[in-house]
């Protein structure tokens, strides 16, 4: 394991291949991923559909077996199912019992971890909160709309009060309130400290919440950066000042003190994470091949004249 830092997850030569009836290669879900996620952070995968995020998601949990490589949770092979003590896990779809209620399906969950009917009840009081549904608290799930059921998931899978939380597509079908709903509690549990590991190919979503981001493409990793670095255009440079004639817009640099003006903001500009995400992947089609390029930290200045 690495050391000088506190990671939460590690990958190396990571590779799944599925196989058909016969033993024959069907498909080649992950190829070499190398990885590493430390404590406190979230961290996005990206990609379209079949790149390889519910893999990854489902390897780390243990659900299935790699055909190469090896992985560490929270300083345990991921093969370790003590481990799972520690994770909380909202899947793309939820199966939840539709004939329980909210408090009841959390009570289902919490014996499962063992945990006594004061910390239940406790714990049940506080998500159920937390996630906004005290007035459905007593409706069957059968009831719930789509947002209600991801929220409710989402309270399901930090019932144990995780370290380590996988969300796999957690906005998937939610409307624009409800998909703010879910990034602002995205952004609590990285507040508390937790470490959160989310899938999606919504780029806004990713883009508002991780702190890093790795991007996947035919099971390959093709980026991997902080979001800011990757998102920043290097050879091109972004001014803005207030207060400027337009005798002084025309002079740029060598006017704005001389009209005194404020140098707000120097730095480079940014593309989108749209646009990232469809450059690679075209880049990866016409070149063939693994890529994770490094990024540089560039420096942004702020300033007054």
């Amino acid at each position: 394991m690495s050391t000088g830092i506190d990671v939460v997850v590690e990958t190396r030569n990571l590779t799944k291949v599925y196989r058909d009836f016969w033993g024959r290669q069907k498909v080649r879900a992950l190829k070499a991923l190398d990885l590493e996620i430390v404590r406190g952070e979230v961290f996005g995968l990206l990609g379209p559909n079949g790149s390889g995020k519910t893999t990854t998601m489902k390897l780390l949990l243990g659900l299935l077996f790699p055909t190469a490589g090896e992985i560490f949770v929270l300083g345990r092979p991921a093969t370790d199912v003590n481990k799972n003590e520690k994770i909380g896990y909202l899947p793309e779809e939820s199966y939840l019992y539709k004939f329980l209620n909210a408090e009841e399906t959390l009570d289902f969950y919490g014996r499962l971890f063992n945990m006594t009917g004061a910390v239940r009840r406790q714990r049940i009081a506080q998500l159920i909160s937390m996630v906004g549904l005290e007035s459905a608290k007593k409706r069957q799930l059968r009831e719930y709309s789509k947002g209600m059921a991801r929220r409710i998931g989402l309270a399901q899978a930090l019932i144990n009060d995780p370290e380590l939380i996988l969300l796999d597509e957690p906005t998937s079908g939610l409307d624009p309130i409800g998909t703010r709903n879910m990034k602002d509690l995205i952004l609590d549990l990285k507040k508390q400290g937790k470490t959160v590991i989310m899938s999606s190919h919504l780029l806004a979503d990713v883009q508002d919440v991780c702190d890093r981001i790795g991007i996947l493409y035919q099971g390959e990793l093709k980026e991997l950066g902080r979001v800011d670095d990757l998102l920043k255009i290097s050879s091109e440079t972004e001014i803005r000042a207030s207060n400027l004639s337009d005798d002084a817009k025309n002079k740029i640099n060598k006017i704005i003190e001389a009209d005194g003006a404020k140098l707000v903001y120097t730095g480079h500009p940014t593309t989108s994470l749209e646009d990232l995400f469809l450059r690679i992947i075209e880049e990866s089609e016409a070149r063939p091949g693994r890529r994770v390029r490094g990024t540089g930290t560039e420096q942004n200045i702020t300033a007054k004249s």
